[in-house]
């Protein structure tokens, strides 16, 4: 029972002990702090300031021939001998297919008849009016029977002459509506062909821009397969808003250029004004994981990542849509972006 008095006794003094060893630990620990200086390196900074910018109206279009033709028959009848398909090529004169011409055919053969029945009452007619028999103007009748029956059997053999169609431009064949053996009648298309030699891009403009487009402006065109802008023209503004949508039509001239093909989808990037914006150099934007973002020097000159969202291509720079402002500053040596990181300070070089 004694031993156990002893122990308790002893605890506070413990308890005091170990209070005063660990304030004199911690003080001993701050006496051992040292300010340390950043890290520098050598850089070359650029101040950020708001320029004039191009203003842009972006909208989608569709390559298309300026020669489109939607190819049918002046013939009713049964399809034969068709043997071109989409993304056939053909030239002008080329046979598509023909018409079997059964209708055309017995058309002719009544107007031949018709024509053999009027020569032979026009010369019966005409021996009757070199005697006297009957008067002038019942042979002119005759006459005139004669003439229209002949009329009559040209126009049957030049309806023949529609029982062949052939390609009346060069071109490709886009769509296909019909095969051999289908039943033709006239009007009805049958195959579409385009001229991929004259194309031009269809695209609708919104009516609050309408008064900033004009024939002969040019026009950036960003295609999938192209990695280069493509120069257009503007060819035509149709003055009349779409009934459905209320816009309006604008149709755009294209350059010859073999990567380019109707069906293809475009943006139309138009330049609408201008506009004050943010411009950096490319040099100085670093990509990283997906992310694109600058070093930013404060006004100690330390250095500071920070993300930014970029806008359009001018050149050799780029446009800051968000993540700085007017008057900051950042890195733009190219060599020493890959050396640099947030803390240190920079030096700015000396030229």
């Amino acid at each position: 029972m004694k031993r156990h008095f002893m122990n308790q006794a002893w605890l506070p003094m413990m308890a005091v002990t170990f209070v005063i060893a660990g304030i004199t630990g911690c003080s001993s620990s701050e006496e051992t702090l040292v300010e340390t200086t950043p890290e520098t390196i050598q850089a070359e900074l650029y101040s950020v300031k708001a320029t004039s910018l191009a203003s842009e109206y972006t909208t989608s279009g569709i390559v298309t021939s300026d020669h489109r033709v939607a190819i049918s028959s002046r013939l009713s009848g049964y399809i034969r001998g068709i043997k071109v398909r989409e993304g056939s090529r053909v030239k002008k004169g080329d046979l598509l297919f023909r018409i079997d011409p059964v209708d055309a055919k017995q058309a002719l053969a009544q107007a031949q008849a018709d024509l053999a029945d009027a020569a032979v009452d026009r010369d019966r007619f005409k021996s009757l009016l070199s005697e006297n028999a009957i008067s002038q103007q019942q042979f002119d009748k005759t006459e005139l029977r004669y003439k229209v029956a002949e009329s009559k059997v040209a126009q049957a053999r030049n309806q023949l002459t529609y029982a062949e169609v052939r390609a009346p431009l060069s071109g490709v064949i886009v769509q296909k509506h019909m095969n051999s053996g289908d039943l033709a009648s006239p009007g009805m298309p049958i195959l579409v062909l385009e001229d991929p030699s004259h194309l031009l891009v269809e695209t609708h403009i919104s009516e609050q821009y309408l008064s900033d487009i004009q024939v002969g402006d040019s026009v950036d065109l960003r295609m999938a397969s192209i990695d280069t802008p493509v120069l257009a023209t503007v060819r035509q503004v149709v003055q009349a808003a779409d009934a459905g949508s209320y816009q309006f039509l604008v149709k755009l001239s294209l350059p010859s250029k073999k990567a380019i093909h109707p069906g293809m989808f475009a943006e139309v990037v138009f330049n609408v004004g201008q506009r004050q914006g943010l411009v950096i150099p490319e040099s100085s934007v670093v990509h990283r994981h997906g992310m694109t973002a600058v070093y930013l020097a404060d006004d100690d000159n330390i250095l500071r990542y920070r993300l930014v969202r970029l806008g359009q291509v001018q050149s050799t720079n780029v446009e800051v849509v968000a993540g700085l402002s007017s008057g900051q500053r950042i890195v733009i040596s190219p060599g020493s972006l890959s050396q640099i990181k947030s803390g240190l300070r920079v030096v700015e070089e000396s030229h």
